[in-house]
């Protein structure tokens, strides 16, 4: 279910919401849609590959883990490019098309020398990069709020984009996000970093009285972010948040309407595909 404080849900995010449990079946299993459009998310975590139809329809997703990226920045192009081919090879035969073109993101605090090592990493995995978007941008695509603040927490950075009439008017991003999660998670538990990744993306056990300091953490960086502009509605987007009340306490912190989608996940990549 969609986490939220206060209000009743709208038209886009319960077509937001279907979008994302129908997105989140096709994982290695397409629809029978003929995919159009192809996004590549090369994340702090796991690299993703999706697929949309030409009506927006989610078709297809697949992910790897990968260590390649680090805040947004390629630090190990050649680790890189090889997990895009192997997704790219295995689309290639679960779709029976050929991916020839995509779209990538990069968080919106990366220089743009270091976000254009995203299309050549596509590039030399034998995809043309179609479009080069930021990731809260890429977010917006899909989620086409009207006002608001989008927050897109990865595994290494927050990034914050505030919607006013359908438009982003503001795009900041901070270092912090997952990753920090994991590190207190690890020392709490005293199990490596690794375990405690997983741990907090399959989402057995409520870790949330644990997570609460990083959660808020990341709650002040959005306020800072948002710096002094009124937002009456903050979303929540990427694996880093998929942690239970996580929408609460960004809340009860900010003082602000929260939502949390499910499959929250897939906002970005699939948001990419659409861009």
């Amino acid at each position: 279910m969609l986490a939220r404080v206060k209000s009743n849900v709208s038209s886009v995010n319960l077509e937001t919401v279907a979008f994302l449990e129908a997105a989140a079946a096709t994982f290695r299993a397409p629809t029978s849609n003929a995919p159009v459009f192809f996004g590549v998310d090369l994340g702090t975590a796991t690299i993703v590959l999706t697929a949309v139809d030409e009506e927006g329809s989610p078709v297809y997703w697949d992910s790897l883990p990968c260590q390649a990226v680090r805040d947004g920045v390629v630090v190990n192009f050649g680790d890189a490019v090889t997990a895009v081919k192997q997704l790219k090879t295995v689309a290639t035969t679960a779709l029976r098309t050929e991916i020839s073109a995509a779209a990538t993101a990069f968080p919106p605090g990366v220089p743009e020398a270091e976000a254009r090592a995203c299309r050549y990493v596509l590039e030399n995995a034998g995809i043309t990069c179609r479009h080069l978007v930021d990731e809260v941008s890429a977010a917006q695509a899909l989620l086409r709020l009207d006002n608001g603040a989008i927050v897109d927490v990865g595994g290494g950075s927050t990034g914050v984009g505030i919607v006013e009439n359908g438009t982003i008017v503001a795009l900041d991003d901070e270092p912090g996000g997952g990753h920090h999660l994991d590190l207190i998670l690890a020392g709490a538990l005293r199990i490596p970093i690794e375990d405690a990744e997983e741990r907090k993306r399959l989402g057995k056990e409520d870790y949330s009285h644990i997570l609460r300091p990083g959660v808020e953490r990341i709650a002040s960086s959005i306020l800072r972010q948002i710096r002094d502009r009124t937002v009456q509605s903050i979303h929540l987007v990427g694996g880093a948040v998929r942690v239970p009340h996580a929408a609460t306490i960004v809340s009860h912190f900010c003082g602000i309407e929260t939502w949390a989608y499910p499959h929250s996940e897939l906002v970005t990549p699939f948001g990419i595909a659409k861009s």
